[in-house]
């Protein structure tokens, strides 16, 4: 028999160019009739918020929304959303934008249904009163926050971001509408399909993997390494083959949230954290930067399983040269998207990098790397990378 393990299948997926339309319905189908949508600035100019809006409010939904927060909502902007949601009392929250919009609408449900800080529910999940339902909308391909229960929020003093999950903060409902990542800017095409990679090869090592979450992070690796390059060729196109693989990449990101959801990540988020939280590199930018230099590292633990993400995105490797052959691809990605592939590339010419070594190890998810990395590891990696 194999190993015992558990499967969390997720929200449901609503899937397809257009879909948007269908929010104010889903949302009465689970009963609600005020809803809270958190969109972040951008969204909100762009025209995807109001959309949102006009869908909830056809189908006789009251509504209101909170954008008052950046690109890695902090504790302090959580609770001025909660503070909104409190005096407006919604029985829906709805996370209508990228990775930040979401984590934001999660925020705001633990603070409104577990009451206390942010803090309170760092890690995973504890005992609680029921959470508010609540639907994904993403406008980005990247993030998987849509199929993941975890919020992840900015601690307002140290920086750090902090990884708050609980099975009942998943959203019910995640609606993929392709049309939605055509506004994207091509540098946050580029920095949210790089995470999206990231999250499939880390999740498919992870050594908290099951045999559902490889599957699924082998498809998103699949997804995400055939169809991304076609992406960043042109992020502007809109033409049909192009927008077929836009869609493949915002699926690969679904399928790749969802597999971090029934595993874990690895140490290149544990390096990443850090340079966001001293440095302000964008989350993308950092796990990518990071990610080529984790591979190599892991290679006497996973050069079998490297293989076979290889085999299925199609890329051939000699025998005994996958970690270094995935390595030299995700380099060559990282060119592709126009983003920096060391330290100094990203502006960060005299890294101290005992502090963000000891940053890094204080990572949850470098527990899950599949070969143990130490501090001193930590410390040649960013070296590495420099």
């Amino acid at each position: 028999m194999g190993a015992a393990f558990e499967f969390r299948p997720g929200p449901r997926l609503v899937v397809g160019p257009g879909t948007l339309a269908r929010l104010g319905d889903l949302a009465r189908e689970l009963g609600a009739t005020r809803a809270l949508v958190t969109s972040d600035p951008g969204i909100v100019a762009a025209g995807h918020a109001a959309a949102g809006l006009a869908a909830l409010e056809a189908a006789g939904l009251a509504t209101a929304v909170f954008s008052e927060f950046g690109e890695n909502p902090s504790t302090i902007e959580v609770e001025a959303g909660t503070a909104l949601a409190r005096e407006f009392r919604p029985d829906l929250l709805v996370g209508l934008g990228g990775g930040s919009s979401m984590d934001c609408a999660k925020g705001i449900n633990f603070l409104v249904s577990r009451g206390g800080r942010m803090e309170d529910h760092r890690g995973r999940g504890r005992p609680g009163p029921p959470m508010l339902a609540s639907i994904a909308v993403p406008t980005t391909a990247g993030t998987g926050s849509e199929t993941q229960s975890f919020a992840l929020i900015t601690d307002s003093v140290t920086g750090m971001k902090m990884a708050c999950g609980d099975p009942a903060a998943a959203f019910r409902v995640a609606i993929l509408d392709v049309n939605l990542t055509l506004t994207q800017p091509p540098r946050v095409a580029a920095m949210t399909g790089v995470d999206a990679v990231a999250h499939a090869v880390e999740s498919f090592v992870s050594t908290a993997a099951t045999p559902a979450s490889r599957m699924l992070a082998r498809e998103a690796w699949r997804l995400l390494a055939t169809n991304l390059p076609r992406v960043l060729v042109d992020a502007q196109a809109r033409e049909t083959g192009q927008l077929e693989a836009r869609a493949a990449v915002q699926l690969g990101a679904a399928w790749a949230g969802l597999a971090i959801e029934n595993s874990m990540l690895g140490a290149a988020h544990a390096l990443a954290n850090p340079l966001t939280a001293a440095h302000g590199t964008v989350h993308g930018q950092a796990v990518g930067l990071a990610l080529p230099h984790v591979v190599r590292f892991n290679a006497p633990a996973a050069e079998q399983a490297y293989g076979e993400l290889l085999l299925a995105g199609g890329i051939d490797a000699p025998d005994g040269r996958a970690a270094a052959t995935l390595a030299a691809w995700l380099e060559a990605l990282l060119a592709a998207a126009g983003l920096g592939r060391s330290l100094r590339d990203v502006g960060i010419a005299a890294p101290d990098i005992p502090v963000l070594a000891a940053a890094a190890a204080t990572q949850w998810t470098g527990g899950f790397n599949p070969r143990p990395v130490t501090a001193a590891d930590l410390v040649a990696i960013y070296e590495a990378a420099r």
